[in-house]
This record gives C-alpha cells, structure tokens and sequence, in this order.
C-alpha cells in the first residue's frame, strides 16, 4: 500500500509539473501581429524598370540539416548534429552566400539566432558582417522556450526566422502573418508561419514588392490552402494597382506543373505531405519560376543517399505577368550542407 501511495504521489508530482510547463508555455507564447512594420524609410532607392534584377532563395537549414542527418519529426531518429558539422556548414554557407554578395536580393529561410539545435549560433549577424553591401531585415517565425519534443532528448531552445538581404534601401519591410495555426497545445511549440514584405519606388512610379515565403510544412494541407487563399488576395490586390510582384522562398509545397503524386503515395514520412499548388491558383499569365532540372529539397527520413534519397523541387519563385523571367539556376551542391539547395534568378521588369 505504501509504495503504491508513493507511485501515485509521484505521478501527481509530474501532472502539476507538466501543468505548469503547459501554463508557462502558453503565458510565454510567442503571439505575433498580423501585420508588423519592421522597417520604414523617406528616402528608399528607386527601382530602375531597364535594369535586369537577380535574386537567390535558400532554407539553409539552420545549418544543422547536412546530409548526415535523419530528423525525429520526418521519420527518422536524430534531433541535431555534432557541433561540428554545425560549423561546417555554418562556414559552407557564409562562402557560398559571400560567392553570391553580386545579387541585387538574397532570400534565406531558417535563419538562427539563438537556438539549441545549432549550437546557439547567431547566424544572422555573421550573414550581416560578410555581407557588408547588403541592408538585412528579419521576419521572426519561430520562438519557443523551449520545445519538449522528443521527451528523452528534447529540442529545446529555437529562435529563427526569415532574413531578406538587399542592395536597395526600402519604402517600407511589413512582416504578414499567415492564417491558421494547429490546436492547443501543439501550437505553443511550433512555427508561427509569415512572409516578409519589402516594397521600392520604380522609376515609372509603380512598386516593385519583393516577398520572402516560408510555409507551413507539417500538416495535411489544409494549414497551406488557408495560407495561399490570404497570400493570393494580396498578390492580386498589388497588381491591380499596376505593381510588380516577385514571391520567393520555401513553399512546402510543389509547383503547379509538377506532377509528385507517386511521392505523395509512397512518402516514407507521414507527417511532411507534399501537396501541389492548385494549377488554377493565378491566372495562366503568371509565372512559376524554377529550374526544372534540378532538386531543391531532400527528404529527411534518413541520412542522405543520392539517387535513394526522395528529391524534390519545393523551392521556387512567382512572378507577376508584369515581370519577365530571364533565366533561374539551382546551385546543386548536392546538399551537403543544407536539406535544401539555394535557386538563383534574373528578371527584368517589363
């Protein structure tokens, strides 16, 4: 009877501790507005329309998702990598992005400032220092205390983001949180999903709004049908008013044209399902931009295998029909270094 009241008393200890975690969570949440300026200026360059533009997109991971890792949410069995591979691939993309410093924009998606699974790392203000000839906003997307998941080695600490770099000084840079969220508690350690919004004077007194995206991966595609339904009422809005438009980032998702359906039913993960964007979603006269010939996403079920290893193309831009698309690459660094691979682009406004 005595050890049975001692089993019970311990139980009862761990509900009230775990009550209050579930308590400071939720008190702790990060809670984002839906719309939150993050920089504004009186003097923005002016976007000369006869002039090409070039652009790079790259989730680099928060360089912890090199080709050795498996990732406990995808599948597979690790939380994070040696410290050491952190700062290879910490070192691997700070070169590749300094290789790239000639770009007019530089996209990157999970971004580090602080965070467990990358050694606590401030990336961002290593990414600012080697490239000095950039202006650097930050869209926060991700800030728990810590994330308790998987209870024998947790997450913990995470905060990261999304970081647009560019030449040009802005109007205005607007973080827009996208709509929906997973259920409580669930929602209190997960990402709060945005797109960064920057917007410049053209030299024909139009805007041209450059957007950094990064959406919802972990759900069955609803959360992603409510983000691109609001992400679409804004893009339309924009060019009605004659302006240009360019979306670039981490889409979660696959172009229109492209068919991954024999992926989606042979997934090796349950919880990332790949979902097509919807061939109707923008009228024919918009483009998807992307090089077709390579992979920019790998999967993370296990340690990467080329030719095994599902591979495939979620990262890409939309252009408005204003825009002319000129010529994209994929840097195939045959992801070495990152779970995803960086796309480069040149427009021209028309």
């Amino acid at each position: 009877m005595k050890i049975l009241k001692n089993i019970l008393k311990f139980i009862a200890v761990l509900v009230i501790l775990f009550a209050l975690f579930v308590i400071y969570a939720s008190i702790s949440d990060y809670k984002p507005d839906p719309t939150e300026l993050v920089f504004e200026s009186e003097n923005p360059d002016t976007i000369d329309v006869n002039k090409d533009l070039s652009l790079m997109i790259w989730n680099i991971g928060y360089c912890g998702l090199s080709d050795d890792m498996d990732f406990f949410y995808d599948g597979g069995k690790q939380v994070r990598t040696s410290k050491e591979n952190v700062y290879e691939n910490f070192g691997f993309i700070k070169s590749t992005l300094k290789n790239n410093d000639s770009l007019d924009f530089v996209l990157l998606q999970e971004v580090d400032l602080h965070s467990k699974r990358s050694y606590y790392l401030n990336e961002l203000d290593s990414f600012v220092q080697i490239l000095p000839d950039f202006k650097s906003f930050f869209g926060k997307n991700y800030d728990v205390t810590f994330v308790p998941t998987p209870p024998i080695k947790p997450l913990g600490r995470v905060k990261s983001g999304l970081v647009s770099f560019t030449k040009h000084n802005p109007k205005s840079v607007i973080r827009y949180s996208f709509p929906g969220n997973y259920s409580w508690p669930v929602k209190l350690f997960m990402l709060d999903r945005c797109f960064l919004v920057k917007r410049f004077p053209t030299s024909n007194q139009k805007e041209l709004i450059v957007i950094n995206t990064h959406n919802s991966a972990y759900d069955d595609g609803s959360l992603k049908k409510q983000q691109m339904a609001y992400l679409k009422t804004f893009l339309v809005d924009e060019f009605n008013k004659g302006n240009y438009i360019i979306v670039g980032g981490d889409w979660n998702q696959n172009p229109p044209d492209v068919d991954y359906s024999k992926i989606k039913e042979n997934s090796p993960t349950k919880r990332f399902v790949l979902n097509p964007i919807d061939i109707d979603y923008l009228p024919k006269d918009w483009t998807w931009f992307y090089d077709p010939g390579t992979p920019t996403n790998r999967y993370l079920n296990a340690p990467y295998k080329k030719g095994k290893t599902i591979t495939p193309i979620i990262d890409f831009y939309l252009m408005s029909p204003n825009i002319f698309p000129a010529n994209v690459k994929t840097q195939d660094f045959d992801f070495k270094n990152s779970d995803h691979q960086p796309v480069v682009c040149k427009i021209n406004l028309n």
